[in-house]
């Protein structure tokens, strides 16, 4: 840390609470702020020209921290260390003084690192070297996982092989269990779950006990007791077993010739349940029975549901193995799934090796019921009156056909209760509380896969008795039962409601709040959608709402509304959400202090906001011009944090509740220093032609100097401001990466974009150029040198904007909608549902489909206009593009051939929405680098790009591009979720 930091932080902390409507020295200061560089402290200075660019090899080995584990007693940090290539190492160490310990692991790609409850013990999985397992692929062999077991205290390490899952016990652990890997079956047959030796090490003295033929495995949450289902080869001998880990008894819980399946503790008692299976005569189908035991202690009677001799269990279902099962928090119930039984006909397999409709392939969907029959018509229907089009159908078909309804076995009273039928599908179990919600959309689910307006009705269902009750009709927004489950808070009318559960009523809670929970900053056509809430208090006494600037305390029953954090909305702060560290609280416990992240919407600072019990008013602390996120030990008042800049890898720190004086525990990129790097980042502050006021993220060139111009790509997707302080972890797999291309030489520059409902495409142009002109003034950037960049929604932005304006040279259009007419009625495959809600609910901003509103739908769409273009422009559309169809691609390119234009499109076969397979990540990266290189900065163009490549050379020039060590990297793409 340099020496300015202590007067810059003072700086930073006045700028993020300056009120909007500052005094004029506040208003300097902002403008100072968006004027000046941020570099990694903060500091007015810049880093010194760095050694070289960056190549392709440097790109592979930059490195990446996954996988993070936090002992409860916040002394140990563990995480995964994994190149973009290559072999990853698993790193620990102490978060306070002390040496850290490095575990080579393989390829990272099914690594995991835990820690044990009482910080002892570290655990992590070895996979094969990338090298292995090529070797191994190629021999035809099974890739298979070791675990590493680590003594903290000794840095010891031992080893064990062929292990596919591992778990300690408890708080307090006495042992590591290992389960491995199962024989492989013969030809022709199927064993459902692979069953396998179960290791349980002692960590104490290392004694090892070898358990066979364990298909799941788990300890209660006490972690005195150890479950296992058998799961031996014709099922003999199968059977549920606990082993007491103090005693080192073994009991069988229950043994049958029978499958044992979905396995499941309770969280808050030694209980456990799980289904006994027994396949039929046929071998088709499974017929499954609930076991259960709500104590393993002492003798507990065993409680056996078997629904075949239940009257009161709906005729022609059977309990399905296809819904975990879940315990009421009392152990007084257990949650399940039925469902309809398999149809007769032929048997699938042999008695012996079938198992459950799940657990084996069925025949080809379109063959008849007998071998020897001819085939069926390979065809669908499509019904006007169909809920969901039959290419949704086709997507969600195996979700359809393992589809259960929630049902409960109450074991006091031995009786079966049925919570969702085919009138209230939609059943989620709530253990904790008695009511819970059921949602059917029936009379809406039609209309919501045309227009996108998705209702439904809602009711309180008791799940002691099955008794329901409606309480929302042709409901939307938000819901959630409070933490006793006795009311809900749902949204109506633009206001926050809670209803009483037990006395039926209802009361509207912000009606009289001096602000509106209604999110006035979302541009798409929906009627006054709602800021989503914070959560009930803990006592259900009150909730918390945000209004995007500050958090209110908001009684159910009477009282008044308190403004938690005063100042949000009058300093330009947004208290955007809690930092929550516990996963099993039941609401905010508002005796406790309240901590918030801070956002300074204007200046793109962060802080983290404390609020006292009693005390309104945030007081903020940790204020940066940096991107956070935070973890805490769970019995511990230690903090962990990343801290990101344009500049600064995320790397880790470590504070106190206080964060007064963090630490920083992990380096990962310590090379950065050698390559030449971004010099910061600014805003940039403009207005658009609609009045809006707006910002960008300009990303400046490495070796940048003040008074120099320098070509620049704007990346367009919606607002992206926010990215001003995104660090881009350099890679070859993603198309335009900051990291990279400012490396280069490029500014790069991320405007925000906001819209009017029926002109997306216009509000592109709107925002964008007022953006892009408002860059060039800075002194930055080449006018005469600016390329443009999208992907999807992007990409049509960008075939949009180059129609309406020639201020781009040089322009890539990812996956773009380019005929919004088509693209309206289109499918959209990876779903199976139709564009139009997407149209008209949704990102695409149009009231009504394109025949109430021709005009506007034709007025932007880019192929109506694309007689005006005159920048060059480089397409990427795929044929399986499940998003945007790839037609919408081809016959913009075809309608641009057809007038001349300058247009090149690449297609990658079989790839989808986004590119997966990294050779094409690479190459669309390479070539879109020597695109903007060409156009921008006056390098020769690749024959590619001026002649195209016959489809008989395309092979070989394939291979004469194969990328050398050492060769510039290519360049990426970032594409917002």
């Amino acid at each position: 840390m340099n020496a300015l930091r202590p007067r810059l932080t003072v700086l930073v902390a006045a700028l993020l609470i300056a009120p909007a409507a500052a005094a004029p020295q506040a208003r300097q200061a902002d403008a100072r702020l968006a004027a000046r560089t941020a570099d990694s402290t903060g500091a007015d200075t810049l880093r010194p020209a760095a050694a070289r660019q960056l190549t392709s090899a440097d790109l592979r080995g930059w490195r990446v921290i996954r996988n993070t584990s936090l002992s409860n007693d916040g002394r140990w940090f563990a995480y995964l260390l994994a190149p973009n290539e290559g072999d990853a190492e698993v790193v620990i160490r102490p978060t306070g003084e002390g040496d850290e310990k490095r575990f080579p692991v393989g390829q990272p790609s099914a690594a995991s690192v835990e820690l044990s409850a009482d910080g002892r013990w570290a655990a992590f999985t070895i996979s094969p070297t990338e090298r292995e397992q090529r070797t191994l692929r190629r021999n035809r062999r099974p890739v298979q996982n070791k675990v590493g077991v680590v003594d903290l205290a000794t840095g010891e390490k031992r080893e064990f092989d062929k292990v596919r899952r591992f778990a300690f016990n408890g708080d307090r652990p006495t042992v590591i269990a290992l389960l491995g890997y199962g024989p492989e079956s013969p030809p022709g047959q199927t064993r459902g779950p692979e069953a396998s030796d179960l290791l349980v090490v002692d960590l104490a003295s290392g004694s090892v006990l070898g358990i066979g033929n364990v298909s799941d495995f788990g300890f209660d949450r006490s972690g005195q007791w150890l479950a296992w289902t058998v799961d031996a080869r014709d099922r003999l001998g199968n059977a549920i077993q606990i082993r007491d880990l103090r005693s080192g008894i073994v009991r069988s819980l229950d043994s049958e010739k029978a499958l044992y399946r979905r396995m499941t503790w309770s969280d808050s008692l030694p209980a456990i349940a799980a289904l006994r299976g027994h396949v039929d005569s046929a071998g088709r189908d499974t017929t499954y029975a609930l076991v259960a035991f709500r104590s393993v202690a002492g003798n507990a009677a065993k409680s056996v549901y078997d629904a075949q001799t239940d009257s009161a269990f709906p005729a022609g279902m059977r309990i399905s193995p296809d819904r975990a099962l879940v315990w009421s928090e009392d152990a007084g119930a257990v949650y399940f799934g039925i469902r309809a039984k398999t149809p007769p006909g032929p048997a699938r397999g042999s008695d012996s090796t079938a198992t459950d409709s799940t657990d084996a392939p069925r025949a080809p969907a379109r063959r008849g019921p007998n071998a020897d029959e001819d085939p069926l018509p390979n065809m669908m229907i499509w019904h006007w009156k169909d809920p969901r089009l039959q290419s949704q159908q086709q997507v969600e078909e195996n979700r359809d056909k393992t589809f259960s309804f929630l049902a409960a076995y109450r074991l006091g009273e031995q009786r079966f209760i049925r919570l969702a039928d085919s009138t209230l599908r939609d059943v989620a179990a709530s253990p904790r509380t008695r009511w819970t919600l059921g949602s059917d959309n029936r009379d809406y689910e039609r209309d919501g896969n045309l227009d996108g307006k998705r209702y439904r009705d809602v009711w309180v269902v008791d799940q002691h008795s099955g008794e329901r009750r409606k309480v929302l009709e042709r409901t939307w927004g938000p819901q959630s039962l409070s933490p006793d489950g006795s009311r809900l808070l749902y949204w109506n009318d633009g206001h926050y409601h809670v209803h009483d559960i037990a006395a039926g009523s209802s009361r509207n809670i912000t009606d009289g709040v001096p602000t509106s929970f209604v999110n006035v900053e979302s541009d798409v056509n929906l009627d006054r959608p709602a800021i989503p809430p914070f959560g009930w208090a803990s006592d259900g006494r009150s909730v918390l709402l945000s209004d995007r600037w500050d958090v209110w305390n908001v009684p159910v029953r009477a009282g008044r509304a308190v403004n938690l954090t005063v100042d949000g909305r009058e300093r330009g702060i947004r208290y955007q959400r809690r930092l929550v560290f516990d996963p099993r609280e039941r609401g905010v416990d508002l005796r406790k202090p309240l901590l918030l992240a801070a956002y300074g919407e204007r200046t793109k600072q962060e802080a983290v906001a404390r609020v006292e019990p009693g005390r309104p008013g945030a007081r903020l602390v940790m204020t940066d011009d940096a991107r956070r996120s935070f973890q805490k030990a769970r019995d511990a008042e230690t903090y962990l944090f990343t801290r990101q800049t344009v500049r600064d890898f995320p790397d880790y720190w470590v504070s106190d509740a206080r964060f007064a004086s963090p630490r920083r525990l992990t380096d990962a990129n310590p090379q950065q220093r050698d390559f030449a790097w971004s010099a910061g980042a600014r805003l940039v502050d403009y207005v658009s032609d609609r009045g809006d006021t707006l910002q960008a993220a300009l990303h400046l060139p490495a070796n940048y100097e003040p008074g120099k111009k320098y070509p620049a790509v704007v990346y367009i997707y919606e607002r992206l401001s926010q990215n001003l302080h995104s660090y881009s972890i350099p890679n070859e797999t993603r198309a335009l990466n900051p990291s990279v291309y400012t490396s280069l030489g490029y500014a790069v520059l991320q405007p925000d974009i906001v819209y009017r409902v029926n002109d997306p495409g216009m509000s592109a142009v709107w925002s964008v150029l007022p953006a892009v002109r408002a860059a060039i003034a800075t002194g930055v950037i080449d006018e005469t040198n600016v390329g443009l960049h999208g992907h999807s929604w992007g990409g049509y932005q960008t075939a949009f904007l180059v129609t309406q304006t020639n201020l781009f040279k040089a322009a890539v259009a990812g996956a773009a909608l380019t005929d919004l007419v088509s693209m309206y009625s289109s499918v959209y495959w990876n779903s199976g549902s139709a564009n139009q809600p997407i149209f008209e609910s949704s990102q695409g901003r149009f009231s009504g489909h394109f025949l109430e509103n021709t005009e506007a739908y034709i007025r932007n769409s880019p192929a109506y206009h694309a007689d005006k273009v005159t920048t060059p422009l480089l397409l990427l559309h795929n044929d399986k593009d499940g998003a945007v169809d790839f037609n919408q691609g081809i016959t913009f390119y075809n309608t641009l051939r057809r007038l001349g234009k300058d247009v090149v499109m690449l297609q990658y076969v079989g790839e989808n929405h986004g590119l997966r397979q990294p050779e094409n990540q690479k190459d669309y990266a390479v070539r879109m680098r020597e695109f903007f290189d060409h156009h921008l900065r006056g390098k020769p163009a690749p024959d590619w790009l001026t002649d195209g490549v016959p489809r008989l050379k395309l092979e070989e020039h394939l291979r004469a591009r194969k990328p050398a060590a050492g060769q510039p990297a290519p360049r990426a793409e970032i594409v917002p979720e």
